[in-house]
């Protein structure tokens, strides 16, 4: 009995690792959040724009359609999408850069080593932005039409076939 008692820490943290680790490794989790944002008007925002000048704001994209990508420098799935977002805007597509909790000298070699996709990057450092957005994580990607109404909403990495099924036709249907 006294045998069992010995082990008895070590099978309680095997069950918690095996319970965590499956908690971590199921997918779909980050999607609940995104129809109740989809159809409602996109947050007003205005952010310090990285390297200086005129804010970073939804008033600047006023009459457009476009795409908002929360990344950080930080974020390796960020850095696993940026040629999505490079392919994106060699097709014509707007895209505002939100970084999220991210310092501007981070940001700026992030955007330097990869390239640069972005219409305009506002910086988010304590993240409000992204609270109103109700993102769950970076990177995040939402869709606004030339309404300022929130049409797509991706959670995660883009992909061609979210670019293909999500993205595109959410722009297209201005």
């Amino acid at each position: 009995m006294k045998r069992l008692i010995a082990f008895a820490p070590l099978l309680v943290l095997l069950v918690i690792v095996a319970m965590s680790t499956l908690l971590l490794l199921r997918g779909g989790e980050r999607e609940v959040f995104a129809p109740g944002l989809i159809g409602s008007p996109a947050p007003r925002f205005s952010l310090a724009r990285l390297g200086g000048g005129e804010a970073a704001s939804s008033e600047a994209m006023r009459g457009e359609a476009y795409v908002i990508n929360v990344f950080a420098s930080w974020c390796t799935p960020c850095r696993a999408e940026h040629s999505q977002l490079m392919a994106l805007e060699a097709r014509g597509v707007r895209i505002v850069g939100v970084a999220y909790k991210d310092e501007p000298a981070d940001t700026e070699a992030f955007l330097a080593e990869l390239g640069d996709p972005f219409t305009m990057v506002g910086m988010d450092p304590d993240g409000r932005l992204g609270l109103e957005l109700g993102i769950t994580g970076a990177p995040e990607t939402f869709v606004i039409d030339a309404a300022g109404v929130v049409r797509a909403v991706h959670r995660g990495a883009l992909t061609d076939q979210v670019i293909a099924s999500t993205i595109l036709p959410s722009l297209e249907a201005r």
